[in-house]
């Protein structure tokens, strides 16, 4: 019998995870990725429990697991230096069943793509979903020198999403939330420093070790949409930031200018009428975009992506309409839900007023005094998450 075969469009995360995970369960893939290049530009990304668990699912966890350098709790602390809180490590391990692993985007990217046949992604190969298909005939997806058919498509391509536009052309695109990001990756400062958060008028500043020795940082602030910095984004961190304590200046000191990422943050404005139609599956931002608050864009798409493929598995290929309607019915109000809970944090991040954030910060000490673990709060529900098939992580290693 002939491989089913499933066509993804976007090899980010969610769309090699995807692939990753449909290859293992039989299918023929082949990722189109419109990028000059695989490997993603430079910046981290935060893996929680229920993305490590779901990556078991392909035999990814322990490898990704052991791309982490952060041992330690975080702590949120205010732009003068003053420590709010601290979360140990072990209370997320025992609240959540594991660390928070952070990585460099690129090193996640390769480990995905390893678990592909060679050929299977395409690169520099833009393509849209020229029929979404149905349960009687394939769907059709077109490049520029060829077309695709599938008995699959898994659209992951990202925040402005065209195949959702084809899918349902009427619904209305994501929002900007208000605020926009910098992110960037530099040498480790010669100075010791604890992992951090730091909340400050109208904007956060994140410090976080990776394991190659470098560091990866990151920024938000209220700003208008589709600014830019009439110099360079790092002048522009210099002058938001290079007062705060340290390693913040030093950080900035080290970043190349050219190498600081800034992008405007995006958050559904509404949910989807479904997560697919057709043969085609919407998944990660291309589904339900997100704000970084919770660090969950990354991890909802690798729920997405393991979840989609259980449901799909070549056993059950007579009966993708109702897998596929399955799939949204699992992932809709889950991913709804933290797309709503991450807007609530990234609101509470834009405050900008002196009152309001004084009172933001007595609030965070008192509640760090009283449970150390309370900024975990925030994830339960979502990091605790378990996938649809028991996997190592999910039995012994929880136990």
């Amino acid at each position: 019998m002939n491989a089913p075969r499933a066509v993804v469009v976007g090899a980010g995360i969610g769309g090699l995870t995807a692939a990753a995970a449909l290859h293992r369960d039989g299918w023929s893939v082949t990722v189109l990725e419109r990028a000059e290049a695989l490997e993603p530009v430079g910046a981290g990304i935060a893996l929680a429990p229920n993305a490590q668990r779901a990556l078991d699912t392909i035999g990814a966890g322990d490898d990704v697991r052991a791309l982490s350098a952060w041992q330690e709790g975080g702590g949120v602390r205010l732009p003068g230096g003053r420590r709010l809180s601290q979360t140990p490590d072990a209370a997320a391990r025992r609240r959540f069943g594991g660390p928070l692993v952070v990585a460099h985007r690129a090193e996640l990217v390769g480990l995905l793509a390893a678990r592909l046949p060679e050929g299977a992604v395409r690169i520099a190969v833009p393509a849209r979903v020229a029929d979404p298909g149905s349960a009687g005939r394939p769907a059709l997806v077109r490049t520029p020198d060829a077309a695709f058919e599938a008995d699959l498509v898994v659209a992951a391509d990202g925040i402005h999403s065209d195949a959702r536009r084809t899918l349902f052309p009427g619904h209305p695109a994501p929002r900007y939330a208000g605020f926009t990001s910098w992110r960037m990756v530099v040498p480790r400062p010669e100075r010791p420093f604890v992992p951090h958060e730091t909340w400050g008028r109208g904007g956060v500043w994140g410090t976080v070790p990776l394991r190659d020795g470098r560091v990866y940082a990151y920024a938000t602030a209220a700003v208008a949409a589709g600014g830019r910095a009439p110099d360079d984004e790092r002048a522009e961190l210099l002058r938001r930031f290079g007062h705060w304590h340290r390693p913040v200046p030093d950080i900035l000191a080290a970043a190349d200018p050219a190498a600081v990422l800034r992008n405007d943050v995006y958050t559904a404005a509404a949910p989807l009428p479904a997560h697919h139609r057709g043969r085609v599956a919407l998944l990660g931002d291309a589904a339900h975009p997100m704000t970084p608050n919770l660090g969950q864009g990354g991890c909802q798409a690798i729920e997405d992506a393991v979840v989609l493929a259980h449901l799909t598995h070549p056993e059950r290929r007579a009966e993708l309409p109702d897998a596929l309607a399955a799939y949204t019915a699992q992932r809709r109000g889950r991913t709804m839900d933290v797309v709503r809970r991450s807007a609530r944090v990234g609101r509470l991040s834009t405050w900008s007023s002196a009152p309001a954030c004084a009172l933001r910060g007595a609030l965070i000490a008192v509640a760090g005094l009283l449970r150390p673990d309370i900024a975990l709060r925030s994830l339960d529900g979502v990091a605790d998450w378990h996938p649809p098939t028991p996997t190592y992580a999910a039995g012994t290693r929880d136990a």
